[in-house]
């Protein structure tokens, strides 16, 4: 899949560029031996990729989803934790990543070919988040006759936007925009907003969007969309990104994916993400240790 629209679909973590280019052949001196002198910028640092305003997932205070994953990540390497901070909009990968500036972007959508992913460690959707008492709290997919003709907001370009196209909710629905610069927009909070003010009855968002907003609101309810039989699949696989030459950084990530996807769990959960597991049923504190 085209990487710019992949990244887009998954709207919270931004527009990436596909032209760019990750690393140099002059970069690819690995060594079978596990020796990462030559792929980290630093051994001795984890240095992560990362945008400075962008919750849930990360921002320079590091109260984020990643900026928890990274520091579990370097508490588990012995390392020092540092960051390199740049807006997820066009040229993100390009400027930092494949600029050698550091090693890891912490959230990734696997399939996407702008960089080379790590085996996945969560698994979500895109979720429809409801008021608490509107009635639309069991609404399950878009294709739901309760849906029509109410006022349905949604990132436009997002996958759901098809789906409800289809479902024939686009004339009364309210688009938010998807190219954004997340230190001056905030498209969510706006969504979320709007909602809370009941501008609209619903909104259509990624699933830790959706489970990071209504926890911090109290009185929405969130749903799974992982029921819909026309337009695209919902829900997707996160790993993490790499560059293509660094074949011992990535087995490695790996590693410490299967060791830790107990604490890894518990702090996506602690965020409200919807885990699923591979039938689309969620995982709870009950069954945290599960892998994706």
């Amino acid at each position: 899949m085209e990487v710019g629209r992949h990244r887009r679909w998954l709207f919270s973590l931004c527009v990436m560029a596909a032209s760019c280019a990750i690393g140099d052949v002059a970069r690819a001196q690995t060594t079978d031996s596990g020796d990462l002198s030559f792929e980290l910028v630093d051994p001795k640092v984890l240095r992560v990729c990362a945008d400075p305003r962008n919750l849930p997932f990360s921002n320079e205070k590091g109260e984020g989803i990643e900026n928890k994953l990274a520091e579990l990540f370097a508490d588990k390497l012995q390392k020092k934790l540092d960051y390199v901070f740049f807006p997820q909009a066009t040229g993100f990968v390009r400027m930092t990543l494949g600029a050698h500036r550091c090693d890891v972007i912490m959230g990734f959508p696997q399939g996407d070919d702008l960089v080379q992913g790590t085996n996945p460690y969560y698994r979500t959707s895109y979720a429809l988040v409801a008021k608490a008492g509107s009635g639309l709290e069991d609404v399950d997919t878009l294709e739901d006759p309760k849906l029509k003709g109410k006022h349905v907001g949604i990132v436009a370009g997002t996958p759901p936007a098809t789906n409800m196209a289809i479902a024939g909710l686009m004339g009364d629905a309210k688009p938010y925009p998807l190219m954004i610069d997340t230190r001056y927009d905030n498209s969510a909070q706006a969504m979320i907003d709007d909602l809370a003010a009941g501008k609209i009855d619903a909104g259509v968002l990624w699933g830790p969007m959706a489970g990071y907003y209504a926890k911090k609101v109290g009185s929405l309810h969130v749903t799974p969309l992982v029921k819909e039989t026309t337009g695209p699949k919902l829900v997707y696989r996160i790993g993490m990104g790499v560059r293509a030459v660094d074949q011992n950084w990535k087995r490695q990530l790996n590693k410490l994916i299967q060791e830790n996807q107990g604490e890894i769990n518990k702090i996506l959960l602690d965020f409200g993400v919807p885990l699923l597991d591979e039938n689309d049923r969620p995982l709870g504190a009950g069954t945290a240790k599960k892998a994706p």
